[in-house]
């Protein structure tokens, strides 16, 4: 499945902004990673196919809302109260799984090509 990542752009401090990440077809799990300059790829938040089950890494927990709309096959992250730290390349990622959410970047099989996130302070 091709993954195709939108909305990033240049927020200020505290702002808010919603990325969107349309696949050609249908993954049970979807889920956002980020990557800053030098530092490894890490997970933001995941997705079940039913939405019954999600996942964020603590440091976006109460900031980020992961969701997704089955019908067109897209998952969003709205991002609230964004800190400059939140800099990074987002990526989409996609997985057919049943079971835990997984949230290391081996469990996927699918990735888009990532979305621009910069937070100025």
């Amino acid at each position: 499945v091709q993954l195709q990542a939108s909305g990033g752009g240049l927020v200020q401090a505290g702002g808010s902004l919603r990325l969107s990440c349309a696949a050609s077809g249908r993954r049970n799990v979807m889920a956002w990673f980020r990557q800053a300059p030098g530092k490894e790829r890490e997970f933001v938040a995941g997705i079940n196919w039913s939405a019954r089950s999600t996942s964020y890494t603590d440091s976006v927990k109460g900031r980020f809302t992961i969701s997704r709309d089955n019908a067109k096959n897209t998952v969003y992250l709205q991002m609230n109260s964004l800190q400059p730290e939140d800099t990074a390349v987002y990526l989409c990622a996609a997985v057919n799984i049943i079971g835990v959410l997984p949230t290391n970047p081996g469990d996927f099989s699918s990735w888009g090509q990532g979305t621009q996130l910069t937070v100025s302070s």
